[in-house]
């Protein structure tokens, strides 16, 4: 199936404390340009027809009250990690609009999350007003949302799974700091990458922005953009001027279009 033209928005580009973190009186936490304050990880992809959303982090309703979104299709999980999960309680007030249940894609590792934390969304007696979901659980096969084709990419973020997103041109990947070769095949040939780039410093779980860089470059990907970031990177737009062309810091509110 073709992608149809879409429009990409970083709802958040912040690791699991956000920017600024509770607390912090670092020069990055107290900045006061724009691009420095960070939300939970989250993208936003539209097409003329279909809208979906990757996680729902616990600033979910915000994000969608500060992009205006009036309505979505799907919520597609990259994995059960609070940061990426918390907010899928707020799914109800689309619920109350379109009189349905909300189309929700996850691994079969999410999904039990989902089940467990939001245990009262599928109990057989229901309280009004709880979240109406309809799970699908996905694999490594490709899978359509509406008209949007989407392939998953297997990441691994230590030792748990993670699902990335290929849509048409542009991937997807947050919390992720190794991928296996068959998996990489999947992101060849993107016109822009997302990964995730947690600081300079090395980490366990997370590509560090030189791995990203790296990671880029090795794939041949013309654009790439980074995200999941934490206050340690440092001020965005110092950091912007050490990133060579074609590689990019994101930012919350960052759109980009795929014709």
């Amino acid at each position: 199936m073709t992608c149809p033209p879409l429009q990409i928005t970083f709802l958040g580009t912040g690791t699991s404390s956000g920017v600024p973190m509770i607390g912090c009186e670092c020069e990055v936490c107290t900045s006061t340009d724009k691009k420095d304050n960070r939300l939970r990880s989250s993208i936003l992809v539209q097409s003329a027809n279909t809208t979906l959303v990757v996680d729902t982090g616990p600033d979910f309703r915000y994000q969608m009250l500060r992009q205006k979104v009036k309505h979505i299709d799907a919520v597609l999980f990259t994995h059960p990690h609070k940061d990426h999960l918390a907010g899928l309680d707020d799914i109800r007030a689309y619920n109350f609009f379109t009189k349905k249940p909300m189309a929700v894609y996850a691994d079969s590792l999410t999904e039990e999350a989902v089940r467990r934390d939001f245990y009262y969304a599928f109990s057989d007696t229901k309280y009004p007003g709880t979240p109406e979901l309809d799970l699908n659980t996905i694999t490594l096969e490709p899978f359509v949302v509406g008209d949007i084709p989407v392939i998953p990419i297997l990441v691994w973020h230590l030792k748990m799974p993670v699902m990335g997103f290929r849509f048409g041109r542009f991937t997807y990947i947050t919390d992720a700091n190794r991928i296996d070769e068959p998996e990489k095949e999947k992101i060849r040939g993107s016109d822009t990458l997302v990964l995730n780039a947690l600081r300079k410093k090395t980490h366990i779980s997370h590509f560090s922005l030189d791995e990203a860089v790296a990671l880029s470059k090795e794939l041949a990907i013309p654009n790439a953009y980074f995200t999941h970031i934490s206050h340690q990177m440092g001020l965005h737009a110092e950091v912007e001027k050490e990133l060579t062309a074609g590689v990019h810091l994101a930012w919350d509110g960052l759109s980009l279009r795929f014709p």
